[in-house]
């Protein structure tokens, strides 16, 4: 009787799950609505602000402030793909989502995730032509020159997640459809399969080579030549530098969050469950809060156009 009850079981694959993040908590799960909105709202507002004094500002149009507004987009993309479904779950239990839908949500977000990585290889390279090539900066950073240096990872970036994707939604869902987590995760999904997950293994591992990595990679490389050539010419960059900070602390807030978040679902480590849901939700809602408040105060003329949009909403009549 147990044999033809697992038989049925392997034969029935599971359309439909529930999101459970968190369910160590307990009673106290809803209380997490508080902080979670709170960031979320944080997140909102600040990278609206910053999209707006850029956009508003014909100053701002240079290709630096371009990238920076194309960075506050895909910063306020990605909460927005998760957060609002999630505090509807602390507090009212609602954390059904269908398998299409599961893989939809996981879609958008890894491909919202691997544009910040592309973007901040773009910012890298737009320091690069300025500091080290500035006679060649109008030149390669027009938009048709642009165009050529985003495109190919953009490219790459679809593919390799629409493979990994296109593999989780083959695979059968027998064992649970419950996904210990806040949003559709791949390898909190492809975990609860009950066929070979080796190959999904396999592609998101290389995934994880081939878009992050390699973009750190070339990244890291713009950078070391930016200090050296800096280095050389003294004083000459010294303001263009600050700006390549910025970048750079952008950078290591959102590769920590990244890197800590991939391995604790691949290597043995002492993280409990909700632990690994903390990290993967603030590696996609610290940033999306931090960033626009890192521009915003470290560049001089975000700054500036920021402090005179908030002297204008002050003056306005109520």
């Amino acid at each position: 009787m147990r044999n033809m009850q697992g038989v049925v079981a392997q034969n029935i694959s599971f359309t439909e799950f529930k999101l459970n993040g968190f369910y160590a908590l307990g009673e106290w799960r809803p209380l997490l609505f508080i902080p979670y909105f709170l960031m979320f709202l944080l997140s909102i507002v600040a990278n609206c602000m910053l999209l707006y004094v850029i956009i508003s500002n014909r100053a701002l149009h240079s290709p630096m402030f371009v990238l920076i507004g194309l960075m506050t987009i895909v910063d306020l993309g990605g909460p927005v793909l998760f957060v609002p479904h999630m505090l509807l779950s602390f507090l009212f239990g609602w954390n059904g989502i269908s398998l299409l839908g599961c893989l939809i949500q996981m879609l958008c977000i890894h491909y919202n995730e691997s544009c910040q990585s592309t973007l901040l290889l773009c910012m890298a390279l737009d320091r690069y032509f300025a500091i080290c090539r500035p006679l060649f900066y109008h030149k390669h950073m027009e938009v048709s020159n642009f165009l050529k240096f985003i495109i190919v990872p953009l490219i790459r970036n679809g593919v390799l997640i629409t493979t990994f994707i296109f593999l989780a939604g083959r695979l059968p869902y027998c064992a649970t459809n419950v996904i210990d987590h806040c949003f559709c995760e791949h390898m909190a999904l492809v975990q609860l399969a009950c066929g070979d997950i080796s190959i999904n293994n396999l592609v998101g591992l290389l995934t994880a080579f081939l878009i992050p990595t390699v973009d750190f990679v070339f990244i890291t490389i713009s950078y070391v030549i930016i200090f050296i050539s800096v280095l050389k010419s003294g004083k000459t960059h010294l303001k263009a530098m600050k700006t390549c900070v910025t970048h750079i602390i952008v950078m290591i807030c959102t590769l920590s969050f990244a890197l800590i978040a991939f391995l604790s679902y691949r290597i043995r480590n002492d993280f409990s469950p909700s632990s690994r849901v903390f990290l993967s939700t603030m590696y996609l809602l610290f940033p999306s809060c931090c960033n626009p408040i890192i521009y915003g105060l470290r560049t001089k003329e975000i700054r500036h156009h920021f402090l005179e949009l908030i002297k204008r909403i002050k003056i306005m009549p109520l």
